[in-house]
């Protein structure tokens, strides 16, 4: 059962919630993570071919195990995760004997973890694939970071190391797939724990013995001016990660109501078209036998066709010039992400505006930010004659029985 609409949902919802309920203290479960298991998950998912129940059932359980860090606390967040997934899906109906396996892949990502079938073991190594990687160092200390944000203890280095070569010894990917493509790099990056670890050890034994030699190299020690560059970058990362969030969010969501908004249009189209096909081919017919009938007809007609006018006006395009001049680029004037302002340059012209704007970080996000605005307002536009088409249909619908009903009335 493919259903690409419901996985597209998710991950929208998946976003958003991470965006709003999900605090920046959670640097490890963060939606990068849960973005590097989906994209983990698919590329395993491809490699074995599972059928699309399996597929979907897969990424639905990767988009949404790490969910339940939306209620603040990491403790049972598996549980949170499965209830969050379980009411998402019921509300998109979504049948009983899936939701009950897409939350059985949550629980199987519990620690120790637990997986029961291929999927499930998937997701597994797939939650855990950072291990094999050269990912393994950052997400590393993303991870203490975590712990000592929300743990109320910061581990020193060499307890932390101890933790993490005790958890990497006793680790097992499940799949075929990652005990070849991860162990090797897992392995490497234990040893080169160990190595640290003895290295630590053979240090403090020789910094007990006295210190004769003058001309001993003293290691560097971080000023403070050089941590506070350190921590404004990372602050700086951090910023930029949120704002691309935001962006990609709201376009999304713009995009979804523009779908819904057109959908709407083309269902009173369809209908009122209906309606006039009926009463042109019917009705008029008889209205010779009935004119009694010929004001209640006329009223019917111009109902239907104004509600027809009106939902096309909300989804006729309105497309612009579709040319820019080099100073229309160098005064950051024209927003090369609406295609509307491009599509009859030649490629060289288009590729150095792009160039120029991605090289300015005030005119790409100058850009990104009228592109939202006029997202909005051609939203706003669309919504506007739709209501209109909506309202009309209604009251005229309305009044058009009613002069049914009293022509048939004085009639008899």
């Amino acid at each position: 059962m493919s259903n690409p609409l419901l996985l597209q949902n998710a991950e929208q919802y998946i976003r958003q919630l991470f965006a709003a309920r999900v605090e920046e203290t959670f640097s490890y479960h963060s939606i990068g993570h849960t973005e590097g298991v989906v994209k983990a998950a698919t590329l395993m998912a491809d490699h074995y071919q599972l059928p699309e129940d399996d597929r979907l059932i897969l990424l639905l359980s990767a988009w949404f195990h790490d969910s339940g860090y939306s209620k603040g606390k990491a403790q049972d967040h598996e549980a949170a995760s499965q209830r969050i997934a379980t009411n998402y899906l019921q509300s998109k109906n979504v049948p009983s004997e899936l939701i009950e396996k897409v939350v059985s892949g949550i629980a199987a990502t519990r620690m120790p973890q637990s997986p029961q079938n291929l999927v499930e073991q998937i997701l597994c190594d797939a939650d855990l694939y950072h291990l094999g990687t050269e990912e393994f160092k950052i997400q590393n200390k993303l991870l203490r970071k975590e712990l000592k944000n929300h743990g109320g203890e910061e581990l020193k280095k060499k307890d932390w190391r101890q933790r993490n070569i005790q958890f990497l010894q006793e680790h097992q990917f499940f799949t075929d797939y990652a005990r070849q493509k991860l162990e090797p790099v897992k392995q490497q990056n234990l040893k080169a724990l160990l190595e640290k670890e003895n290295g630590t050890i053979k240090t403090e034994i020789i910094e007990e013995k006295p210190k004769t030699n003058k001309n001993s190299e003293i290691p560097p020690v971080a000023t403070p001016v050089e941590e506070k560059i350190k921590k404004d970058k990372e602050k700086e990362s951090r910023t930029e990660r949120g704002i691309a969030t935001m962006f990609r969010i709201m376009s999304d969501n713009h995009v979804s109501l523009s779908q819904m908004a057109d959908s709407k249009a083309n269902i009173m189209i369809s209908v009122n078209t209906i309606v006039l096909s009926i009463v042109v081919s019917v009705l008029l017919s008889k209205l010779q036998y009935y004119p009694q009938f010929i004001i209640p007809t006329i009223i019917l007609c111009l109902v239907c066709l104004c509600a027809i006018i009106f939902a096309i006006l909300a989804t006729r395009p309105n497309v612009n010039r579709g040319t820019f001049t080099h100073e229309d680029v160098q005064q950051k004037k024209i927003n090369l992400l609406f295609f509307g302002n491009f599509f009859k340059m030649d490629l060289p012209d288009y590729e150095w505006g792009m160039k120029e704007m991605m090289n300015d970080r005030e005119y790409l996000y100058g850009s990104m930010i009228k592109d939202i605005y006029y997202l909005g307002k051609v939203l706003a536009k669309k919504y506007k004659f739709l209501r209109l088409s909506y309202n009309i249909f209604m009251f005229g619908l309305v009044i058009s029985i009613l002069s049914f009903g009293i022509a048939l009335y004085l009639s008899s």
